[in-house]
Order: structure tokens, then C-alpha cells, then sequence
């Protein structure tokens, strides 16, 4: 038995999951990358290249943060990035987490969002660090002012390398032209699936750059 009640945040992150859960083999179908790239989307090299985006933050984040991170903000228990229910979740993200994990990860998600190893941090810290395979993008593209002003200032190609990167991100998230976050939600709603994490289609402001484009 789990020890307590979840509260709102987990509710809308376990809804999520387990609607991700029951349809993520949509996504994995041949014929789905098929019917989206007749649309003009090519979902596979969208998500080839959101991977290999991925792996180039975390390899500048090793190269430039990792020391002055772990040091100042994990280990010392202080972090802000990983607050309790304060991250951001896109639909987005679990769909990519779902698609490039194993069958075993998806309940270790579970696990974290029913019975949190902690009552002040994230629910998806857990002992042996972040819960995600492809932890979602506010979590990756997370940095404080003050591990911001201590590399930068000593390092400005590494603000270059950081400014570049933040551009970059919006080919797959921000929808002033067709991005993957935008598609996978209409994949799913397509096959009846409803989130609050359908950010891209929930957002007033997101929902207007769709209409607006050319």
C-alpha cells in the first residue's frame, strides 16, 4: 500500500503515464510514421534529431556545469531544479521517454509519481537520481543564476555554445511552424487521449502562434 493520498500534481502526472502506457505502441507502428509523414512531418527523423539534440546538451552541461552543479546545488541538498511538484511536464516528454525506454522504466515512473522518495523534492528523485531516461526538456535546459554567472563570465564561449543551443530548441518545442512536441500531442489526441500536460494545444499563447503561421 502506498502511504498516502497523492495530491493534484501527481494525479495529472499518473493520468498522463497511464495514457501514455495504453497507447505508446501507436506511436511505434510503421504505419504511424507513414500517415504523419504524408502530412509532411517526418516524426522519425524529427525524433533521430531530437535525441541526438538531447545528447549534445548534456555533453556541454558535463563539459562546463557538472563540477559547479553536483558541488554547489546536489550534494549539498540546496537544489532548485529539482523542487517539489515544480517541474514542468510536457506530453511530449513522456511520449519520448515512453518510445526510447524499456519495458521495465515506465513503472519505475509509476513507482516515483505514487510514492515519492521525498516530501520536499521532485517526485522523480529518486536514490539513485532522476526517475526519466529523457528527463523532460525544462529539467535538461535548466540553469541558475548563479551557475550561469560563474561559467559564463569566465567562459563567454560557453554563453555562445548556451545562447545557441536555447535557439535551437525551438525547432522541436516552440509551434510557429509544425515541431515534434506539437505532433506527438495530435498523435495521441488523434487516438483519444485528453492531458493538461498537452501543453502545445492547452497553451491560449502556444494555440495562436499555430494559427498564425503562414
Amino acid at each position: 500500500m502506498y502511504k498516502k493520498a497523492m495530491n493534484s500534481y501527481q494525479m495529472e502526472q499518473i493520468h498522463a503515464l497511464e495514457m501514455i502506457r495504453r497507447h505508446s505502441e501507436k506511436m511505434k507502428r510503421p504505419e504511424t510514421f507513414r500517415e504523419v509523414k504524408a502530412r509532411g512531418f517526418d516524426l522519425e527523423s524529427q525524433l533521430a534529431g531530437y535525441l541526438a539534440f538531447r545528447e549534445e546538451i548534456s555533453r556541454f552541461f558535463a563539459r562546463w556545469f557538472e563540477d559547479i552543479c553536483t558541488a554547489n546545488c546536489y550534494t549539498s541538498g540546496v537544489s532548485a531544479c529539482c523542487s517539489k511538484d515544480g517541474i514542468i511536464v510536457f506530453w511530449a516528454d513522456m511520449a519520448i521517454n515512453a518510445f526510447f525506454s524499456g519495458p521495465a522504466e515506465p513503472e519505475q515512473l509509476e513507482r516515483a509519481i505514487r510514492s515519492p522518495a521525498s516530501d520536499a523534492k521532485c517526485i522523480y528523485l529518486i536514490p539513485g537520481g532522476c526517475a526519466w531516461r529523457i528527463k523532460p526538456i525544462v529539467c535538461e535546459m535548466f540553469l541558475c543564476p548563479d551557475a550561469e554567472n560563474a561559467v559564463f563570465a569566465k567562459h563567454p564561449e560557453a554563453e555562445s555554445a548556451w545562447l545557441d543551443i536555447k535557439e535551437r530548441k525551438k525547432v522541436f518545442t516552440w509551434p510557429d511552424r509544425p515541431v515534434l512536441f506539437e505532433m506527438l500531442e495530435s498523435i495521441f489526441i488523434e487516438d483519444g487521449c485528453d492531458s493538461s500536460l498537452m501543453h502545445v494545444h492547452k497553451s491560449p499563447g502556444l494555440q495562436r502562434l499555430i494559427r498564425n503561421r503562414a
